[in-house]
């Protein structure tokens, strides 16, 4: 590729022309399609992401980004029978790519839709196929199979984007931005994010099992891609609720742990046992399904709608069936930065959050830990804030 490629536009159609420049060596090769700023930021940051999983965990990973941070993210581990009604791939024979990349996507279902991708391994033809179905705007993976280029080729009319990226690229150590006349520099974001998370609990109980650890990594190193402010939940291997972007953080901890809800309630048997009109398609389904578990929200026109959407109403599910349900799960949280306040683990604990990670540093830290002992949580201190602008 040239020094300076052309994009489609820029953030938005009328900021145009608009180019990008490698700095050094590109770090990827566009095997298909035209990208557009957004494509490339989202790219960038959804490959070191998937390459950081990778590292950590050792086994594939993938993620969902949409507008700048993952709508999901999560690593190649099987996936169960009910998750798979819910993700509607039960027919589906999933390779651990192809896997990793459906629990990505499967974590925020409606934020996933128009998508970039991202995996960690090369692209098969199990994930072509699961990719030619849904609604996406491209991918970035270190390579891909013959079979698979020739299905992703074919998508969107030829204009899906596919991007190869180049594991051994140089990455410079400082980055830059310029904004309205002037030009910020730092040094880049690769403090490790590995075990030593959970060297500082805090809580009467300190113990973090492997299942823990796992699911505590995926959410943490999922929010170094995320912006800011942003807390993640996760579970089973996957990022299940990302509050991102908000002032306050008592607001990024009930959106994420609003959607790590949706997600347990998407499991639920009248959830799954829901028959819609056979005119909806798929995205529509999921979009019905997170309507009926947040019915309590919705309009009264928005009720009438969906209710003509289903075939077998039998109206919604009560608080006493939702409380009983998201109890039997275990989910963990991580903030990108300290909690201020002990609402954060007030409404944690009521997403089944059993275990936290946060950098620390308040003065209110000693309220938060008097909460989670409350609850039975453990909590440590990571000292590493994680921000992203």
């Amino acid at each position: 590729m040239s020094d300076t490629i052309p994009l489609r536009y820029g953030i938005n159609p009328h900021q145009s022309p608009a180019t990008a420049s490698a700095i050094g060596e590109w770090p990827f090769e566009i095997l298909n399609g035209q990208p557009g700023y957004i494509n490339l930021l989202d790219a960038m940051s959804s490959w070191n992401l998937v390459r950081e999983l990778r590292s950590a965990l050792e086994v594939p990973a993938a993620a969902s980004f949409k507008h700048v941070s993952p709508a999901g993210a999560a690593i190649g581990l099987p996936i169960g029978d009910r998750l798979a009604r819910a993700y509607e791939v039960e027919r589906l024979d999933l390779s651990p790519v192809a896997a990793a990349y459906v629990r990505a996507r499967g974590g925020d279902l409606v934020s996933a839709y128009g998508d970039f991708a991202a995996v960690s391994d090369v692209v098969d033809e199990s994930l072509a196929r699961f990719l030619r179905r849904e609604v996406s705007d491209g991918i970035i993976a270190p390579g891909y199979e013959p079979a698979a280029i020739e299905i992703l080729q074919k998508k969107k009319g030829g204009r899906y984007l596919i991007l190869q990226a180049d594991p051994d690229a140089d990455v410079p150590t400082v980055e830059s931005r310029d904004h309205f006349g002037i030009r910020l520099e730092q040094p880049l974001d690769r403090k490790l994010i590995d075990g030593s998370i959970f060297a500082n609990p805090v809580t009467e109980q300190t113990d973090f099992p492997a299942d823990v650890r796992r699911d505590l990594l995926v959410a943490t190193i999922a929010l170094r891609y995320t912006q800011s402010n942003s807390v993640s939940v996760a579970a089973d291997g996957q990022v299940i609720g990302l509050g991102a972007g908000q002032q306050s953080r008592i607001h990024c901890t009930r959106l994420a742990c609003g959607k790590a809800d949706r997600w347990m309630l998407q499991q639920h048997d009248r959830v799954l046992d829901l028959e819609f009109d056979s005119s909806l398609k798929r995205p529509d389904r999921f979009a019905a399904r997170e309507q009926y578990i947040a019915w309590n929200e919705l309009s009264e026109p928005e009720r009438a709608r969906l209710q003509s959407q289903i075939v077998n109403w039998s109206g919604p599910l009560s608080d006493d069936e939702r409380r009983e349900w998201i109890g039997q799960f275990q989910t963990v949280l991580s903030h990108d930065a300290f909690m201020p306040f002990r609402d954060n683990v007030d409404r944690a604990q009521a997403s089944a959050v059993t275990h936290i990670l946060q950098p620390g540093g308040s003065i209110a830290d000693s309220d938060t830990t008097d909460a989670c002992n409350q609850y039975g949580i453990v909590m440590a201190l990571t000292g590493q804030r994680l921000f992203r602008h």
